[in-house]
C-alpha cells in the first residue's frame, strides 16, 4: 500500500462542554438580585437608561416642535394659495373678454408724505433759488438804480433851479438896474444854460451899460454913476461873483435834496438785501430738508432691498 498524504485524513474527536446542576445556580437570578454588585450594576444601568430614554424625549420634543411649525406654515402656504387661485379664478370668470387698452387703468401710487415734501421742498428750492432769488436781484437792482437816478435827476434840477433864482435876484439887487430894464428882461436873460457862467453877467452889465448910460439925465442914475466911478474890472469882477455865488447855491441846493433822499436809499438798500438774504436762507432750508429726506429715502430703500436679497436666498 502507497502512501499518500493527500488523500490523509485525521478524525477529530470534538469535546463535549457539559455543566452541572452546581454551576448553574451560580447564574440564576435569585442569585443575581442577593448579590449587592449585580444591584449596583443594574441600578447604574437602569439610570443611564432612564436618563437616554430623557434626553431622547428632550430632543425628539424640540424636533417634533419645528416639524411641526414648518408643516403648519406649509399647510398655510397651501391654503393661502388655493384661496388666491379660488379668487383670481372668480375674477377671471367675471371680466369681459373684450377688453382694449383704453380700458386699463392707470396705476396711481400713493406717495408719502416725506416723498411729497421732499418733491415739494426741490421744487421750491428750484423754483426761489433758480428763479425769483435772481430775478428778484435783478428788479430790486434795477429799481434802485432807478430810483437813485430819480433822486439824481430831482437834486440836479433843484440845484439849476436855485442857481438861476440866485442870479436872477442878484441882478434884481444890483444897484439900481432894476429903474434901467425889466425884470422880465433879467428873468429872460437867465437861464440853466448860462446861470453858471461869468462872462453872462459880464456881457449883461456891459450890454445895459452901453445901452441905457448915454445922457446926462440918465448918469444920474445909481447904476450908471456907480459904472462910471468904477474901473472896469472892478464892474466885471462883481458880476462873475454872482455867477460863483450862483454855482455854490446850486451845488447847495443839490446836497441838501441828496441828504434828505440818503436814508430812503439806505432804507431801500436794506430792504433789497435783507429779502435776497432771506431768500436765499429760505434756498438753503429747502435744499437741507431735500437732502436730508433724500438720504432717509435711499437709507429705507437700501434696507428694503437688502431684507429682498435675504428672503431670496
Amino acid at each position: 500500500m502507497v502512501y499518500n498524504q493527500r488523500n490523509h485524513y485525521i478524525t477529530r474527536t470534538p469535546k463535549a462542554t457539559t455543566r452541572s446542576l452546581c454551576e448553574c445556580k451560580l447564574y440564576s437570578p435569585a442569585n443575581y438580585d442577593s448579590d449587592p454588585q449585580m444591584k449596583e450594576v443594574m441600578e447604574n444601568f437602569i439610570k443611564q437608561t432612564q436618563q437616554r430614554f430623557h434626553e431622547y424625549d428632550e430632543r425628539m420634543k424640540t424636533t417634533r416642535q419645528k416639524c411641526k411649525d414648518k408643516c403648519d406654515k406649509e399647510i398655510q402656504n397651501i391654503i393661502l394659495k388655493d384661496k388666491l387661485e379660488k379668487q383670481m379664478a372668480e375674477q377671471l370668470t367675471t371680466l369681459d373678454p373684450n377688453i382694449t387698452t383704453e380700458d386699463i387703468p392707470t396705476c396711481v401710487c400713493e406717495k408719502s408724505i416725506a416723498d411729497k415734501v421732499e418733491k415739494g421742498c426741490l421744487k421750491c428750492g428750484g423754483i426761489l433759488g433758480g428763479g425769483i432769488a435772481p430775478g428778484w436781484g435783478l428788479v430790486s437792482g434795477l429799481g434802485y438804480v432807478g430810483w437813485t437816478n430819480y433822486v439824481t435827476q430831482t437834486a440836479l434840477q433843484k440845484g439849476i433851479e436855485a442857481g438861476v433864482k440866485y442870479g436872477i435876484q442878484e441882478l434884481k439887487d444890483f444897484p439900481s438896474l432894476y429903474r434901467l430894464i425889466k425884470v422880465s428882461q433879467i428873468q429872460s436873460f437867465i437861464n440853466p444854460a448860462n446861470y453858471f457862467k461869468k462872462m453872462t453877467y459880464v456881457n449883461f452889465i456891459k450890454q445895459v451899460e452901453i445901452t441905457n448910460c448915454v445922457d446926462k439925465a440918465v448918469k444920474e442914475n445909481a447904476f450908471c454913476y456907480s459904472s462910471f466911478i468904477l474901473r472896469e474890472s472892478e464892474l466885471s469882477d462883481r458880476a462873475a461873483g454872482i455867477a460863483n455865488n450862483a454855482v455854490v447855491t446850486a451845488e447847495l441846493a443839490e446836497r441838501e435834496v441828496l441828504d434828505a433822499a440818503t436814508p430812503g436809499l439806505t432804507t431801500y438798500s436794506n430792504a433789497i438785501t435783507a429779502s435776497v438774504v432771506a431768500i436765499l436762507v429760505i434756498v438753503l432750508v429747502m435744499i437741507i430738508i431735500y437732502l436730508i429726506l433724500r438720504y432717509r429715502r435711499k437709507k429705507k430703500m437700501k434696507k428694503k432691498l437688502q431684507y429682498i436679497k435675504l428672503l431670496e436666498e
